[in-house]
C-alpha cells in the first residue's frame, strides 16, 4: 500500500467468506464471478444511476434511512421536481430547459436500502466543513472575481472567452466521471477491464479512462501533476482498493454538479470496488484533504450491472444546442426581458 489509508470500513466485511452489508442489505456472495487468475471478476458495465442525493437533505437531519413509505413520497416529490417538460416559470425558464425529459437519465429510485443520504462518513450525512485556509481561498477568489478553470460548471458565467466555461463545459473532464464518480444527469456508466497487473476505469461521460496498475510500482513525483490523478491499486481481500494523489491545480479537490472545492494538488483519494453478487457492485470513496475540509468524509454508491454497451460521448461535436440557445436568448433581450 502507497500510504496508511484512512477508510471507514461502513461496517462491511469483505474479506473472502465474510457476509453482511449494511449499506445495501446484501450479502457478499463468496460464489460472485471470477478472473482466471483467481481475482474477484469487476469486469463489465456498470450503471450508478440514483436518486439518493450525495447530501442528506436539512428537511431530514437525523433520519438516515426511510421507511418504504417515506421513500415512495420522497422519489415522486424528486421526480416530479426535476421533471424538464413543464413550461412553468416564463422565457427564462424555458429555455433552460432546452434538455427536456427526454434526455435526462436521473433514474428514479433510491438506494435499496433507501438511505437518505450517499456520504455514509460524517453521520450527518454531509460535506464537512472547509478548513479557515479553503474559505479564504474561496472569499479570495470570489473578491477578486477569479473563475477558476478547476470549476467543472460556472453557474451564471458571462462567457466572454473559453477561461469563462467550466471544465466540463469545454468537454475536458465529464460531470460525473470524477475522479471520484457521482450519480448526475445522464452517462452514469463506467466499464471496468481486468488484466493480472492492471484495471481500467472507463467513464462513458466525455470518455476518461484510468490505467490503474495493480503490479506495486512506486508513485510517480510529486512535481509530475496529471488531470486525473496518479493511481495505483491493490487487492483488499475480494476488494479492490485505489488511491490516487498528483492532482494538477487545475482541478478541484471535490466536485457537485454547481460546485468545487479545493484544489487537486492536495487531494488524496481512495477508491474501494467490491462486487457483492452477479448484478451488483459497491463503489465506495473517500476525500481526504486536509487544506480544504475539516475531516475526510465518504460516500457508498451501489452501481447494478447493465447489458447496455457505452456509447460514443460526442461532447461539443454538432452542438447546435449551443447555436439555438444563444438565439433563445437574443430575441429575448431584444423583447425588452429576460424571464
Amino acid at each position: 500500500m502507497r500510504y496508511q489509508t484512512r477508510f471507514v470500513a461502513l461496517g462491511m466485511v469483505v474479506a473472502m467468506g465474510a457476509l453482511g452489508s449494511p449499506l445495501t442489505g446484501l450479502a457478499q456472495d463468496v460464489g460472485s464471478p471470477r478472473t482466471p487468475w483467481g481475482a474477484p471478476d469487476l469486469g463489465g458495465v456498470w450503471d450508478f444511476r440514483t436518486i439518493t442525493p450525495l447530501e442528506r437533505p436539512v428537511a431530514l437531519a437525523g433520519k438516515a434511512v426511510l421507511t418504504v413509505e417515506e421513500a415512495a413520497a420522497f422519489a415522486q416529490q424528486t421526480i416530479e421536481g426535476r421533471n424538464a417538460d413543464r413550461r412553468d416559470g416564463g422565457a427564462r425558464r424555458d429555455v433552460e430547459r432546452a434538455y427536456n425529459d427526454f434526455w435526462w437519465d436521473w433514474g428514479n429510485e433510491l438506494t435499496d436500502d433507501n438511505r437518505t443520504s450517499l456520504i455514509v462518513d460524517p453521520p450527518d450525512g454531509r460535506i464537512p466543513e472547509m478548513t479557515s485556509e479553503g474559505q479564504t481561498r474561496r472569499q479570495a477568489e470570489r473578491a477578486e472575481g477569479l473563475r477558476p478553470v478547476r470549476a467543472r460548471v460556472l453557474i451564471g458565467s458571462p462567457a466572454y472567452g473559453p477561461e469563462d466555461l467550466g471544465l466540463s463545459e469545454r468537454c475536458m473532464l465529464g460531470f460525473n466521471s470524477g475522479p471520484p464518480m457521482l450519480p448526475s444527469a445522464y452517462n452514469n456508466n463506467v466499464q471496468l477491464f481486468q488484466t493480472a497487473d492492471h484495471v481500467v476505469i472507463f467513464n462513458e461521460m466525455i470518455h476518461e479512462a484510468r490505467v490503474v496498475p495493480l503490479d506495486g510500482r512506486p508513485p510517480l513525483p510529486e512535481t509530475m501533476r496529471q488531470w486525473m490523478g496518479d493511481s495505483r491499486g491493490w487487492w483488499d481481500g475480494d476488494t479492490l482498493v485505489v488511491e490516487s494523489e498528483n492532482y494538477t491545480d487545475k482541478t478541484g479537490s471535490f466536485y457537485t454538479i454547481v460546485g468545487t472545492y479545493g484544489s487537486g494538488v492536495t487531494l488524496r483519494l481512495v477508491e474501494r470496488f467490491t462486487r457483492l453478487d452477479a448484478d451488483t457492485l459497491l463503489y465506495e470513496f473517500t476525500v481526504d484533504d486536509s487544506k480544504t475540509f475539516v475531516e475526510p468524509f465518504s460516500v457508498a454508491i451501489p452501481m447494478q450491472r447493465t447489458a447496455a454497451p457505452l456509447f460514443e460521448y460526442a461532447c461539443h461535436e454538432g452542438n447546435y444546442g449551443m447555436t439555438n440557445l444563444l438565439t433563445g436568448a437574443r430575441v429575448q433581450e431584444a423583447e425588452g426581458g429576460s424571464q
